[in-house]
């Protein structure tokens, strides 16, 4: 691919066209990196178009690293003995989440491994009691559940729901996956959009088995799904998980995907991951495309033990105090924290 054909790829799809899954490989390809600041620029040019200045924050509660799954580059899946498991308990997780709503936070994220021991009820309980906190939004990120439960925590007050795709080609998905399979992660998808969630997907990049092309049609599947929001960051090797020893995702190949995502989809939201921050991407995914930012709002003793990918923050910091200090933080970058409800 010439600069020249890459820049008309670019343009076209600030222009909201639609490229084929080659041409938006080579953009994504190791050649495609000389046009790395029109990319960026074009994506940010959307994003102040159709999402503006104002970043939205959202307040992260992990309330269980006890997982029932085997994903192949998790350091909290099933079979690692060495995780000091922990359950936070309702009272815990509700105390956590007046907490965050008090700081500031207008929407909370509920996210935890597979946890089959939260039954629907649980869960259900814990949303409508947040949502009579105050005016949040309540984001569930809990994994491949029955479709009854998707729809009971909907009625209760849920708005969200994040459940990333991980990896578009199905081969690799189901090999690093042996608990579920990739058509039932799709259908998972479609139930919560037909429920009338908010999808969240998303994709790492630089996970083993991984091509230019598979990253294109990672972005062509959020595109065809029709995500609310698309978490992308970069695969972060943990070394008590079967894929130990592979090098990590280039941040920098991570943010070039974050602005062709931005381009497809110029009304998403699309964070600045805690993956991408860990590897000191945060400005620069602000400036090409991202336009949220969550953080951790989970107690401080448990925090080290959402042991995920290593590097994870789990500074004890209180949550008004760090809201306060990333509104500094944005301000300075010309931005500002979205504070108009329903963040």
């Amino acid at each position: 691919m010439t600069p020249l054909t890459a820049l008309s790829t670019i343009r076209r799809m600030e222009e909201g066209q639609l490229p084929a899954p080659e041409e938006l490989a080579r953009l994504l390809s190791p050649d495609g990196e000389v046009l790395r600041d029109a990319l960026f620029e074009a994506a940010d040019r959307v994003r102040e178009k159709h999402c503006g200045k104002a970043v939205h924050v959202r307040a992260i509660i992990e309330f269980s690293n006890v997982c029932r799954c085997e994903c192949a580059y998790c350091g909290l899946h099933a079979k690692n003995s060495n995780v000091v498991r922990y359950q936070m308990t309702e009272e815990e997780i509700l105390a956590a989440a007046k907490d965050a709503v008090e700081a500031g936070y207008q929407t909370v994220i509920l996210q935890s491994g597979e946890d089959l021991s939260y039954s629907r009820e649980t869960v259900g309980r814990l949303v409508s009691s947040i949502k009579r906190v105050g005016n949040v939004a309540i984001t569930l990120s809990l994994g491949e559940r029955p479709f009854a439960d998707y729809a009971y925590w909907r009625e209760c007050g849920a708005d969200r729901y994040l459940i990333k795709h991980e990896i578009s080609d199905e081969t690799v998905y189901n090999r690093y996956h042996p608990h579920s399979s990739f058509q039932n992660r799709l259908a998972c998808q479609r139930e919560l959009s037909r429920l009338g969630y908010e999808l969240g997907g998303g994709f790492m990049t630089g996970l083993p088995g991984q091509t230019p092309l598979t990253l294109a049609n990672d972005l062509l599947l959020l595109k065809k799904m029709g995500v609310a929001m698309a978490g992308i960051g970069p695969y972060i090797c943990h070394g008590e998980t079967a894929l130990r020893g592979n090098p990590d995702g280039d941040v920098n190949l991570t943010l070039r995907v974050v602005a062709a995502a931005r381009l497809l989809l110029p009304r998403a939201n699309l964070p600045s991951t805690t993956a991408v921050n860990v590897k000191g991407g945060l400005t620069n995914a602000l400036n090409c495309g991202a336009n949220v930012i969550m953080q951790k709002a989970t107690p401080y003793k448990y925090r080290n033990l959402y042991d995920i990918y290593p590097g994870r923050d789990s500074k004890d910091v209180p949550l008004k105090e760090q809201y306060e200090a990333l509104r500094a933080q944005l301000s300075a970058l010309g931005r500002t924290i979205y504070e108009n409800g329903d963040g």
